[in-house]
């Protein structure tokens, strides 16, 4: 092969590719010329991978991911080593994802350690300081006192006595908190027992310790890495902690990723989570179709749902959004305001039954003939 053609060759080819022929090379020990023939069938394989222009993408990757989405489950499973909690996956999972749902149904996070960090000890004592405690958590019994119009607060842990009583004080107004022994004595101002009540039930539900929002905490080995699986997520009061590496932890609440790490991140996430959870369940579907779908939720800067509401709510083209869904008001809405619909995509134009503007549709030609002398 010439050095023109050689040239021509990695041209074509993306620097990540190049640079991975290069690896392999490297660990197999390749002659240059078995480099060359690599080269030439990554080359093959990029170049089908390929598509035409005027092909219609986007339908092609919306039959590409429902299609063997009607073969997924509706089960959730239990996670390894806990019992009781339900993890959500299949197809529930996926319109979680694919609808941008404010808070998914089994929220997560997996959290890595850094290399210092990165042991079972460390692991161990960082999960168990993860979960969220609240007095409740840690109370042998409590009780209404209605002689000194307080609440007695029996703590299990005596360790955690001064962490109550100072919780109490900055939560809770017009109070007054002393220790004995083993308790906390809450005095309130009030004679009321319905407020003394009300009272009880506040304290119980006030943080001690833990992040909140974290439920359970579940430690792991995979490969070299200690890995925290945790039920519950909190993400930037996580990433505060010293032993975590902040540059893989991640959640898979996409929204929660788009506020602490930005959009780009978000993205990242849908097609993770998309991908875990076909995959989990055995369906071969090309990533470039499912990176498709996340460029179109994440594209304004902001995370849309793909529905009435965010992407295919979001249409120009009337039209399109009346075949949707909602069509009545669609149209209505578009009288009123005495919206044009310019058939410029597919469906509009599949409707009226025009070419549509896909292969080899979307050119127009333009006769001029010669001038008659």
């Amino acid at each position: 092969m010439s050095e023109q053609s050689q040239a021509d060759s990695e041209m074509e080819l993306p620097s990540k590719l190049l640079d991975e022929i290069e690896e392999i090379s490297k660990d197999q020990r390749l002659s240059k010329e078995k480099k060359e023939n690599l080269r030439e069938e990554v080359k093959k394989d990029y170049q089908r991978g390929k598509f035409e222009p005027g092909e219609s993408i986007g339908i092609i990757a919306a039959q590409s991911i429902s299609e063997p989405s009607t073969q997924m489950t509706m089960r959730t499973y239990h996670f390894a080593g806990t019992a009781g909690i339900r993890v959500t996956y299949g197809l529930p999972r996926l319109i979680e994802i694919f609808d941008a749902k404010k808070e998914p149904e089994t929220p997560m996070m997996t959290i890595y350690l850094k290399k210092e960090f990165n042991n079972a000890n460390e692991a161990a004592r960082l999960a168990e300081n993860l979960v969220e405690r609240k007095v409740l958590n840690i109370t042998r019994r409590i009780s209404l006192n209605l002689n000194e119009n307080s609440v007695e607060i029996e703590i299990m842990d005596k360790r955690r006595i001064e962490a109550v009583a100072k919780t109490v004080k900055e939560n809770l107004k017009n109070v007054s908190t002393k220790s004995k022994e083993d308790k906390v004595v809450v005095v309130a101002k009030t004679e009321n027992v319905k407020e003394l009540q009300k009272m009880k039930e506040k304290i119980l539900g006030l943080q001690v310790g833990g992040i909140k929002g974290v439920r359970n905490a579940i430690v792991r080995k995979e490969g070299e890495d200690w890995i925290i699986n945790t039920i519950g997520t909190n993400l930037k009061d996580t990433l505060n902690i010293r032993e975590i590496d902040d540059k893989r932890t991640y959640t898979n609440n996409i929204h929660e990723t788009a506020t602490v790490f930005g959009i780009e991140a978000a993205r990242n996430v849908i097609i993770r989570e998309a991908l875990k959870t076909m995959q989990e369940q055995a369906l071969d579907i090309d990533v470039r179709y499912v990176m498709l779908v996340a460029d179109m939720m994440t594209f304004g800067g902001e995370v849309n749902s793909i529905g009435r509401y965010g992407v295919a709510g979001a249409k120009t083209s009337i039209l399109s959004r009346a075949a949707f869904e909602e069509t009545i008001k669609h149209l209505v809405r578009a009288s009123i305001r005495n919206e044009v619909d310019n058939l410029q995509g597919i469906f509009e134009n599949v409707m009226v039954g025009q070419v549509v503007p896909a292969g080899t549709g979307m050119f127009e030609l333009i006769v001029r003939p010669d001038e008659e002398k």
